[in-house]
């Protein structure tokens, strides 16, 4: 073989690694398409049948509005910001530039903007079930696109970027984005549910009423749902590279899929078990899979399986009770979204500082694993969520933006905002065409 046919040998080779790439986030990108499936279903089951559709519009027009306000301004804010609040140059992430469009030589920039894109679809997801049956939906797609589109980008910029200072600083780690996704959702949420309230009839003297999903076998397969389209999620948090550097972390520590699979199937069965012994309850135990995956996920690639599974347990096992006290307090989550994710993803990268401490970050210059950053990078996700959370929907509030009128939510959100009903056939077919429809029941027989 000559020099020159050893050569483009070699760019051939180098050329199918960079397409492997491409193809391995392009099918990540579209797994995560199922949990927005997920969260449809499950909110459409949790809801009464009067605000079904209302529930289920807001999932897929919260796909519709992120992902333009990503490319517009949220990708430029996660390659801007890493040092703070103060902006670097990120001129290559500006939606006029070359790479933020058809480039046949760029096989890396719109496959990863899409990844962090359905991230951000994700966080309004989050919000989306613990608001359901009183929020305007107008309302809502504001507040979806301040938190997918600016506050969590703002903080995987912090604690995910390359040059992130949270890392640098604090040896801050969160490889499955327990922190900057889960828990600056889950307390956004919080700070949104502060302003909203609670929904009519769900406290009656003080006392917290239960206000039951009207098909609860449609929410457990929507919980289902959102556990696959999670291989995809944290398919995307880890780098596919090429070459003999294989697998690492967003941190550039080697791990691989290996190390994923064990773990997020170890958080899967131990957050079940754990929600299971403290509620009995089918929605809190599916719930309790969504648990333990995030209570494990920030240190997915470093954690042993039995760790991970007793970790997992614990989250699991806390979620329904810290759900139980906000609901104490007048905090009417539908879904226990700020327990799930804003609890649990504290958990999660609290975890790691106590688990992993002393664990070396690959990062030049960046300090080892720490309990103490760990907690200070928790305490900042949580502000970075809840403030902003808290702040727009009270400037909402007191512009009457933000809760649907006492009649409307009383008749039901889908007579107002959906010209559509969701169970349209009051009379069972079989009725029909057995001819046993009741007598009230004015039908007129079909021909023949």
């Amino acid at each position: 073989m000559t020099p020159a046919e050893l050569e483009a040998l070699k760019s051939a080779f180098e050329m199918h690694q960079q397409m492997n790439i491409e193809v391995f986030y392009w099918w990540c990108t579209a797994i995560m398409f199922m949990i927005h499936a997920g969260f449809l279903a499950y909110e459409i089951g949790a809801s009464r049948v009067k605000n079904a559709l209302a529930s289920g519009m807001k999932n897929i027009l919260t796909l519709a509005v992120i992902i333009p306000t990503f490319y517009f301004f949220g990708w430029w804010i996660y390659n801007a910001f890493p040092g703070g609040f103060i902006p670097t140059d990120a001129a290559s992430a500006l939606p006029w530039s070359t790479s933020m469009g058809p480039d046949a030589k760029d096989l890396g920039t719109g496959i990863f903007w899409a990844a962090f894109a359905l991230f951000g679809a994700t966080t309004g997801s989050i919000m989306s079930g613990a608001v359901i049956e009183r929020i305007r939906l107008s309302a809502y797609l504001i507040l979806t696109i301040a938190v997918g589109s600016v506050l969590w980008i703002l903080a995987a910029a912090w604690g995910w970027h390359p040059d992130g200072w949270l890392t640098g600083v604090l040896g801050y780690h969160d490889v499955g984005a327990s922190g900057v996704v889960h828990a600056v959702a889950g307390f956004f949420s919080l700070g949104v549910l502060i302003n909203l309230g609670p929904r009519i009839g769900k406290y009656v003297d003080g006392k917290a009423m239960a206000i039951v999903p009207h098909n609860m076998p449609m929410a457990l397969i929507g919980l289902m749902m959102i556990i696959v389209g999670f291989f995809g999620f944290l398919g995307g948090c880890i780098i596919f590279n090429g070459g003999d550097t294989g697998w690492t972390t967003i941190y550039n520590n080697p791990t691989n899929l290996s190390a994923f699979a064990f773990n997020t199937l170890m958080g899967f069965a131990g957050g079940v078990i754990g929600a299971y012994l403290t509620s009995r309850e089918p929605f809190m135990t599916m719930s309790g899979g969504l648990a333990g995956i995030i209570t494990i996920a920030a240190g997915l690639d470093l954690y042993y399986p039995g760790l991970t599974f007793m970790l997992a347990v614990f989250g699991g096992a806390t979620m329904p009770l810290f759900g139980k006290f906000l609901e104490s307090k007048g905090i009417d989550d539908a879904v226990g979204a700020v327990a799930v994710h804003g609890w649990c993803g504290v958990l999660g990268v609290v975890f790691v500082g106590i688990f992993a401490s002393g664990y070396p970050n690959v990062i030049e210059g960046a300090p080892e694993i720490n309990f103490l950053g760990q907690l200070i990078s928790a305490a900042i996700m949580v502000a970075l969520g809840f403030i902003p959370g808290y702040l727009i929907s009270l400037a909402l509030k007191k512009l009457d933006m933000l809760r649907v009128p006492p009649e409307v939510e009383a008749k039901g959100l889908d007579l107002v905002e959906i010209p559509a009903v969701p169970y349209p056939e009051t009379v069972p077919a079989q009725d029909v065409v057995a001819q046993t429809t009741p007598a009230t029941e004015k039908l007129t027989p079909a021909a023949g």
